[in-house]
């Protein structure tokens, strides 16, 4: 027992495996045939095992297949269904190009798509195809595609340092972690070149030009090479994830994280993509790091685009991505590696001269330093690339001669007070007032005039007040040691605030965008529906950003618009993509790799549940799609919007809930109270019926006549609960529509005693009618059950033998009829409730309701155009009161005659 406990899969690597088939549940699976260079026969392959597909049943149709013109190739697409392609013109030429949609609206099981690397052209949906593959993948369509392997992100500065050219065309390596399958494509290189003589991959012409650049044999070779241990290293991966889920014994590695810092410059693509291999070598998960120093905030603003496409690249390689501020670049670099179980950083080389290195310590020296049991990883850079770093890395602000005469004036200033100071300071307390020049030149005009400003400083200091005067000579040699710390101590302080400065600009601008988030979360938590957080979001993201917006949310399976700013449409081709945006999950728009080609940038504002809508944002400027800072705040707003709409949601969701609730109580206590009132008549009849059956002739005629009295009084006391019961049905679904005539007030009465003939027995009805009555438009039938009701209700709770009274007058061209009893009346506070359904106070002894009646006496009375009352009685007692009006002033459902 002990040995099958030990292999029993433990719950992480259940888990993990749970959460892996639930991410994959309902996408379609991808295919990819992997080769090394263009011509080992992908594309013959993919076809080969499609038509293999189509025998065994599955559907299959051609996406997008390039066969270059070969024959063998063509007749393998002999039968298959094609999806033609999309006609793109760009500059006059058109360009064939994936019809994804038609791909989508045919919705095949498997789905051919040749070329995964091939970068669309402009104005499709997505800039690579590799993107469409993704979309057609999160439909749940099977794809099968071909790509070399020097296409992949994380190995194309190995070929490039290969075979000396830069692919251009790349697939983020995720696609191939995703992959349900691998299938390698692979022929010898003697074999490649052999077809490529034979012209069966390039024509004669380029297939010459091919063998002397890229198709070198010991490029090829090396090619391979790759392509064999990218698979190799994916079944490895296969080998482990299995004997992981099934706790197989084996050497398993420790857990490592890696982090690489990033810094804007041209290496910093080949530090990303190096630490992506060693990422995958050891099966770690790996975090990108910008650090945002106070001195580095003006070269943030002048390479944010550099640093966004940085980010953006390791974000596609599948790194974490992480922006930290911080005083010193180094010590935030540790920091947050140890803060996040970082067992690796990973740097680049220092590319300085070495007397720069000697006058301050480079950055790779610094972390080393700091790392402690951390790893330091340190990746070189060919002197092309350093080169190309030294040339690009910084690029220079147009000079600007103002802060420089500013430096030249306050010398002179400086100077002046010094000349006039003269007789009164010796030279060495001169050297504050040339500080003092430098403190306000770091203050007022930046780091480089304060550096002018203290060698311009000393120079002055020499030049005037050291004899001997009006010459650069030095008489005594100790003022060399003055000067010296005059200027030391002027770059020191120019640094020191020029860092201050800096420092406090990034500060301010953190605290704007702290601010901002904290108005807006301020105002999400006070709006209580959709609208107001809505409203709030627009508000706040205009002020913030000097942005236009939209809010669509999803209405009846299609997206609408919500809420706008003023002046903001949105045409067919913008709300497609927004309905793209919404279906995936993904942002696209401006400043994105999807649709790019549209005016506005679209956020899915999605939460972990669910997408609940799209924010659209028109930006002020170009430059800010591509703005980290920009990007940063809107995925915050975005985020806390969609937060808001969820929690509005699930209020809506509680209340809808609670409301359920009190109506299932509620139909509970109906039904109880219901069959009640059904069982306890149809019970007595029963028992009724049963005696006089089994009589045996023992009961006397008087007894008989007393049983059959007595069933028929619960017979009518079923009759009037039923036929209370429908009433109500058909009062509450509108069907009772009153039919006015004009009545005697005397003859409704009447009718309404009559009626009640057998309730009434043994009670005085004191009925008081003025003379002169008008009559009265309305249903006599109709009011004749609402007084009927009335007097029921008043014999139910009064004592027996105590006299009701009905009285009637018109005032204010208004009928009152009066129904009033001497029973107990009713509590203050329950008046109001009295009228509503199956509401019943405490009844006398033996007096039994359904607590429906006054709720139809107002029903009917309302569509009479009228109202209904109850007060107590002086005295003690109950009196309601019947208002109806004397004619027809356009009440609703009361026809004429």
């Amino acid at each position: 027992m002990a040995d099958n406990d030990d292999i029993r899969p433990s719950p992480e690597s259940l888990l993990k495996l749970a959460q892996a088939e639930e991410a994959e549940a309902g996408k379609g699976k991808l295919k990819i045939f992997l080769g090394y260079a263009a011509g080992v026969g992908k594309t013959y392959a993919m076809l080969e095992e499609a038509r293999q597909r189509m025998l065994e049943g599955r559907e299959v149709v051609a996406g997008y297949v390039e066969t270059h013109g070969r024959s063998e190739t063509d007749a393998l697409l002999e039968g298959l269904e094609i999806i033609l392609p999309v006609m793109v013109d760009y500059q006059g030429v058109q360009l064939r190009e994936l019809d994804i949609d038609g791909v989508l609206a045919r919705r095949p099981q498997i789905v051919l798509v040749d070329e995964l690397a091939h970068t669309n052209a402009p104005g499709s949906r997505h800039e690579k195809r590799c993107q469409d593959v993704e979309e057609l993948l999160a439909a749940g369509i099977d794809v099968y595609t071909t790509v070399n392997v020097q296409h992949f992100e994380s190995l194309n500065d190995i070929v490039a340092q290969i075979t000396g050219v830069v692919v251009q065309e790349t697939v983020p390596d995720s696609l191939l972690d995703q992959a349900a399958e691998i299938r390698l494509i692979d022929i010898s290189p003697d074999d490649l070149l052999q077809r490529l003589r034979e012209g069966k991959v390039y024509i004669p012409e380029k297939a010459a030009r091919a063998m002397e650049n890229f198709f070198r044999p010991g490029n090829l070779i090396a090619l391979r090479e790759l392509s064999l241990r990218r698979a190799a290293s994916r079944v490895d991966d296969e080998m482990r994830a299995y004997m992981e889920t099934r706790s197989i014994p084996g050497p398993w590695p420790a857990a490592e994280r890696l982090l690489v810092c990033v810094s804007g410059s041209p290496s910093s693509e080949k530090l990303i993509r190096a630490t992506r291999r060693l990422a995958d070598e050891l099966k770690a998960p790996w975090i990108t790091v910008y650090v945002e120093t106070p001195g580095s905030s003006r070269y943030v603003r002048e390479n944010r685009e550099r640093v966004w496409r940085d980010l953006r690249l390791a974000e596609s390689l599948g790194a974490q991505v992480a922006t930290v501020p911080g005083t010193s670049a180094p010590e935030a670099i540790v920091e947050y590696a140890v803060r996040h179980n970082v067992t690796k950083i990973v740097v680049g080389k220092p590319s300085r001269p070495r007397w720069r290195e000697m006058l301050s310590t480079p950055v790779v020296d610094r972390i080393i330093r700091l790392s402690g049991v951390i790893d330091v990883v340190v990746v070189s850079f060919t002197p092309e690339e350093l080169g190309q770093k030294q040339v690009k890395a910084r690029p220079r602000r147009p000079l600007s001669l103002s802060g420089y005469l500013g430096s030249l004036m306050l010398v002179a200033g400086a100077s002046a007070v010094c000349y006039g100071a003269k007789p009164f300071l010796q030279p060495t307390n001169m050297v504050m007032v040339y500080l003092l020049a430098v403190v306000l030149a770091a203050v007022r005009l930046g780091r480089k005039p304060a550096v002018l400003t203290a060698f311009l400083g000393v120079l002055a200091f020499d030049f005037f007040f050291i004899p001997p005067h009006l010459t650069f000579a030095v008489a005594n040699t100790e003022y060399l040691i003055t000067f010296a710390a005059l200027f030391i101590v002027g770059v020191v302080i120019s640094t020191l605030v020029s860092q201050t400065r800096e420092g406090a600009e990034a500060v301010r601008e953190r605290e704007a965008q702290t601010a901002s988030l904290y108005h807006l979360s301020r105002d999400l938590a006070a709006a209580v529906d959709a609208e107001g957080i809505m409203a709030a979001v627009i508000r706040n993201i205009e002020e913030t950003l000097g942005a236009q917006l939209a809010v669509l949310l999803p209405e009846e399976e299609r997206l609408v618009v919500a809420a706008t700013s003023q002046g903001l449409s949105l045409d067919l081709k913008e709300r497609a993509v927004a309905d793209w945006a919404f279906r995936n999950g993904q942002e696209a728009g401006r400043g994105t790799e999807t649709l790019g080609s549209a005016d506005r940038l679209y956020l899915p504002l999605k939460t972990s549940a669910s997408i609940l809508g799209v924010l659209a944002v028109r930006l002020p400027a170009d430059t800010a799609y591509k703005s980290d800072l920009t990007r940063r705040l809107l995925d915050a707003f975005a985020s806390q919007a969609a937060v808001a709409l969820e929690r509005v949601q699930f209020s809506r969701q509680a209340q809808q809930a609670q409301i359920l609730q009190a109506r299932e109580s509620f139909e509970r206590a109906l039904l109880n109270s219901v069959s009640h009132d059904l069982r306890s008549p149809l019970a007595s009849i029963t028992g009724i019926l049963s005696s006089l059956r089994d009589d045996g002739g023992t009961l006397s005629d008087r007894s008989r006549r007393e049983l059959l009295d007595t069933a028929l009084e619960e017979a009518e006391r079923l009759n009037r609960f039923v036929g209370n019961l429908l009433d109500m049905t058909r009062l509450e679904a509108g069907a009772v529509r009153p039919h006015g005539e004009p009545c005697d007030v005397q003859d409704l009465i009447g009718c309404a005693l009559n009626a009640s003939d057998r309730r009434l027995e043994g009670r005085r009805v004191d009925v008081s009618l003025p003379e002169g009555l008008p009559l009265v438009p309305l249903d006599m039938v109709l009011m004749t059950q609402v007084l009927v009701n009335l007097l029921d209700n008043a014999v139910k709770y009064s004592p027996p033998g105590s006299p009701i009274t009905i009285t009637a007058g018109v005032a204010a061209r208004e009928l009152t009829i009066e129904v009033a009893d001497r029973g107990p009346g009713v509590p203050e506070e329950e008046l109001r409730r009295i009228f509503g359904k199956f509401y019943r106070i405490p009844v006398p002894e033996g007096a039994r309701g359904t607590g429906l009646g006054l709720s139809i006496c107002k029903g009917i009375v309302e569509a009479h155009g009228g109202t209904i009352a109850a007060a107590n009685r002086a005295g003690g007692g109950l009196r309601v009161m019947v208002t109806l009006p004397l004619a027809d002033r356009g009440r609703e459902g009361v026809n004429g005659p």
